[in-house]
């Protein structure tokens, strides 16, 4: 009985840290096409400051910000390096930066797209119960799920998510900027909604939504 419970005890404790380090795995991946596609966008535009600075990559310790990645992974809100983005290299500088700030929540749909096609492609092959495989799909459909969330969540027009920067690029001029000047002060503001939990219901919502419509397209 004893070598059974320590057996069990083993098994448990290494299926805990196959779970944590595959949910870092995911966190990484949305976090990096992320950041990455805000680069790529920018640098479509005109931008070339994130290429300068090595920021048009998918190694994930070109993005990472350590701090956010640990909240992200412990709480399910944090944040990567913002890609530095001049504004000044844009013909149209509002709809240039509203547009890089899109690049990044689209990419985040188009990967749970990719993951759940791929996640379909092993479903239709006679998936194994256990091993492996089996485990890969599981990391296909939960970063499906982390991915939209990701975008989703940065849709949301408070700063300094990207979905702010497109609200204010439909605002008048002087209240772009000045808006702008105070995006710092959002953070704070995010940190204490998603302390009192306002509107996770409505974003848990939202992502189950998408997911499943997503699931409907390949399953």
């Amino acid at each position: 009985m004893l070598d059974y419970l320590k057996e069990f005890w083993v098994q448990f404790h290494w299926e805990a840290m196959l779970n944590s380090l595959q949910r870092l795995a995911g966190v990484l991946l949305c976090l990096t096409v992320h950041e990455t596609c805000h680069g790529l966008a920018a640098y479509a535009l005109g931008d070339p400051t994130a290429k300068e600075r090595n920021r048009l990559s998918l190694n994930p310790l070109h993005h990472i910000d350590w701090l956010g990645l640990a909240a992200m992974f412990l709480c399910g809100f944090g944040w990567a390096k913002p890609v530095p983005v001049d504004m000044r290299y844009f013909k149209n500088p509002r709809r240039g930066m509203a547009l890089t700030a899109l690049a990044g929540p689209a990419s985040n749909f188009l990967l749970a797209l990719v993951l759940l096609f791929s996640a379909s492609r092993m479903y239709r092959r006679a998936l194994p119960a256990e091993g492996p495989a089996a485990r890969l799909f599981a990391f296909l459909l939960t970063t499906a799920v982390l991915s939209i969330g990701l975008g989703l969540f940065n849709l949301l027009p408070i700063p300094p998510l990207d979905g702010s920067k497109v609200l204010f690029a439909l605002l008048p001029e002087g209240a772009y900027y000045t808006l702008m000047r105070y995006e710092r002060y959002g953070m704070m503001v995010l940190l204490l909604l998603v302390w009192l939990n306002v509107g996770g219901s409505f974003l848990s919502e939202g992502i189950y939504i998408i997911y499943q419509w997503m699931v409907n397209l390949f399953f």
